[in-house]
């Protein structure tokens, strides 16, 4: 069991790790905390946006939709490999989610088929969403996988976390085919890797 970083904790680490940040508005107090906890954090989870433009991409993250408040993650990580923080906290990005990964993901084996959705996961995951239109033919350029790994290794790395620790949406609720493009076993050999 895991305390989330302070906003500042975090932006250390990404530092530390070599990713380009980007600090988006008053970014470490834009949260959904009054709607419930943040943390205990168990793990990292990579979205893709399903959106084309960073400026528009990075905007919605910040401040959502209709139906679905921001911010949706605490950084988009945009095609250049630029990672922006738009919030911290509790993020509206991973939703409702199977127990039966979450239990995994804590002890850091191999991750079930998520089959239900009754746990809330934005209390447990910090979030990345990816500039990424999510049809498998927009590509993924080689600086923003390597952000992502970058993001990821950071928070596992502050942690104490291995890669087992990071999860794809598409691995936590069923029906989301998110990150989609990449499969979420080679970026945890290259998590892994990274954190070496």
């Amino acid at each position: 069991m895991a305390s989330p970083m302070s906003a500042g904790g975090f932006l250390k680490a990404l530092k530390a790790e070599g990713v380009t940040v980007v600090e988006v508005g008053d970014w470490r107090h834009h949260n959904r905390n009054h709607k419930g906890p943040w943390g205990p954090v168990h793990g990292v989870m990579i979205h893709h946006t399903v959106t084309r433009g960073s400026a528009r991409t990075v905007d919605i993250c910040r401040k959502g939709y209709e139906g679905l408040p921001g911010p949706l993650c605490h950084g988009v990580v945009t095609k250049d490999g630029r990672v922006h923080l738009v919030g911290y906290g509790r993020a509206n990005h991973a939703g409702l989610g199977d127990d039966d990964v979450l239990r995994a993901v804590i002890a850091e084996r191999a991750l079930p088929r998520d089959n239900e959705a009754n746990t809330d996961g934005n209390r447990h995951f910090y979030g990345f969403e990816c500039e990424n239109l999510g049809d498998g033919e927009d590509p993924w350029p080689a600086a923003q996988l390597e952000a992502v790994e970058r993001v990821a290794a950071a928070v596992c790395r502050h942690h104490g976390w291995t890669e087992r620790s990071v999860i794809g949406h598409l691995e936590w609720q069923p029906g989301k085919v998110d990150p989609r493009g990449f499969t979420m076993a080679s970026m945890r050999t290259r998590i892994r890797d990274r954190l070496r």
